[in-house]
């Protein structure tokens, strides 16, 4: 229970179980949410962590989520996206309403939920918490067909910019991370003669560590990792 809690929300077999791995070496006890939680058994016995099933776009869900935790988080990363892919003229409302629900309005309701618990906290070192946004770069930039991801992200980084704002002050660090090109997953890697062309998730997850340990001096809003041979 010395150990402080970092909360990774949305939790699958990338670059959020690099997260979980990498605060773990950092000395931090895990919670970890997700939908289906059944998926989460072999990375929580590795790390320890406790799982815990929730919908992030759903207000009551994301509440419980919250109150089942034994202590308030000193981390919180959200990680869920939503995408609908077609020509503009095709999409289905439906299906952009959902997109937008769980990437922008989830953001929202982590957010709200970690700031509250973080401000109930008592601080240390002067600082009382980290939120992180897992970001894109449909954040920065729309691309053609993908209108309902554009404008989850443009949503999410325009949260994180306001959270910023308001939250800096009370202590509270929020910066949104723009993931400016393809993660190497399992089943998902560079070809042979492009090596490191796509970014290794291990090493994402070192800058969200570093984030963490920035110094409140010098707390960085927003930041960007792309492979080195990234040209657009």
């Amino acid at each position: 229970m010395s150990d402080p809690l970092a909360l990774i929300v949305g939790v699958g077999d990338g670059l959020s179980a690099a997260l979980a791995r990498a605060f773990r070496a950092e000395g931090y006890r895990l919670a970890l949410a997700a939908r289906n939680v059944e998926k989460l058994g072999a990375l929580a016995a590795e790390t320890g962590a406790s799982c815990h099933a929730c919908d992030a776009a759903d207000p009551a869900a994301v509440a419980g989520l919250f109150a089942a935790l034994d202590a308030a988080p000193r981390v919180v990363v959200f990680n869920p996206s939503a995408r609908q892919r077609g020509p503009l003229v095709d999409l289905d409302p439906e299906g952009v309403r959902h997109a937008l629900t769980v990437t922008a309005f989830g953001a929202f309701l982590v957010g709200q939920a970690a700031a509250r618990a973080m401000l109930a906290a008592e601080p240390s070192g002067g600082a009382r918490g980290t939120i992180l946004f897992t970001g894109a770069s449909a954040g920065v930039k729309g691309f053609p067909q993908s209108a309902p991801f554009a404008m989850g992200k443009f949503a999410q980084r325009g949260l994180a910019q306001s959270m910023a704002r308001e939250l800096h002050p009370k202590g509270i660090h929020v910066a949104w991370i723009n993931i400016d090109g393809g993660i190497r997953n399992p089943g998902r890697v560079e070809p042979p003669d492009a090596p490191d062309s796509m970014l290794d998730p291990d090493a994402i997850a070192q800058t969200y560590v570093a984030l963490v340990k920035q110094h409140r001096s010098a707390w960085s809003e927003e930041i960007a990792v792309r492979p080195w041979v990234e040209r657009f």
